[in-house]
């Protein structure tokens, strides 16, 4: 009988070489009912039985479908749902990120439970196990910051920036990552998108296309002189649009990688099927997107 052929192990040189690979899976938008629950679980398998295995996940946030407007029990049968289907379906380390549909009754206009202790993103750090509702972790030589991209809007409803506190976060952050490191952001809500104006997919009658404060960052310009000083931002991923781009601006790679529920779990969204991306960051700082229909 042959004997049994065992994979070399790899070099050092091939060891430097390789990179952090993780899946991005966002807008999830579970709720009860067999096309959601079987979707969320078949998005999980699917990741954990790619032939090249991937190091983690990443949730992009929108974990449940709806808790803007949804009463107390409607939003704990929700997440209650969510954390089943991953502690049933995932082995995988897994990195959260709040959504604005993670968030509990802004939205409610009766008997508003903005005195609830659970109002807000108070539930949503607590049942993602969230150190903060913004953070830092590091893989490798790589630096992930997760941001939050979610603010009440006192005009009405809500707007994609970052509040005053966590932008000097962010601020301290940058300077503590060494310069031969590098950094990959997280948003929710896109920073940079193409997606964000072709969401309603229609010009405006004057020809304009239209590009909501919720629908990409509105303090894009701060941040992007932020990002200015830190040549060691390479990549920003991000969902919320259900579309999916990539764009390339002042040396950085911004990433929209569509909804593991496509269109609200009613098929595709435009053109965009139900999808996941796999990133690949390397040693050197370049990266790697691809976006897997599951």
């Amino acid at each position: 009988m042959g004997s049994a052929i065992i994979p070399a192990a790899l070099s050092a040189a091939e060891e430097r070489k390789k990179p952090i690979r993780f899946a991005h899976i966002t807008d999830i938008h579970i709720k009860p009912g067999l096309i959601p629950e079987n979707g969320m679980a078949n998005v999980l398998r699917h990741i954990q039985q790619l032939p090249d295995r991937v190091d983690f996940i990443i949730n992009g946030g929108d974990a449940i479908m709806d808790a803007l407007e949804r009463d107390k029990a409607k939003t704990e049968e929700q997440f209650t749902l969510f954390k089943k289907i991953l502690q049933e379906e995932n082995s995988l380390p897994i990195y959260h990120t709040i959504g604005n549909h993670d968030v509990w009754g802004w939205f409610i206009k009766e008997n508003k439970p903005d005195n609830d202790r659970l109002y807000g993103k108070v539930w949503a750090v607590e049942t993602l196990q969230l150190p903060k509702r913004y953070y830092h972790f590091e893989k490798g030589n790589w630096h992930f910051l997760i941001l939050d991209s979610t603010q009440l809007n006192p005009a009405g409803g809500y707007i994609a920036r970052l509040d005053e506190a966590q932008f000097d976060w962010l601020q301290e952050e940058l300077k503590k990552v060494p310069p031969d490191h590098f950094i990959c952001i997280v948003s929710h809500i896109p920073v940079l998108s193409v997606c964000a104006g072709l969401f309603f997919n229609k010009t405006e009658p004057n020809g304009d296309l239209k590009t909501q404060r919720n629908l990409m960052h509105t303090d894009f310009f701060a941040l992007k002189k932020l990002f200015a000083g830190y040549p060691q931002i390479k990549v920003c991923i991000s969902g919320h649009i259900h579309l999916q781009d990539e764009v390339e601006y002042l040396g950085i790679k911004y990433w929209c990688n569509g909804a593991v529920s496509g269109n609200w779990w009613n098929g595709a969204f435009q053109e965009f099927d139900p999808a996941y991306a796999v990133i690949e960051l390397f040693p050197d700082g370049s990266s790697r997107r691809n976006m897997l229909k599951y």
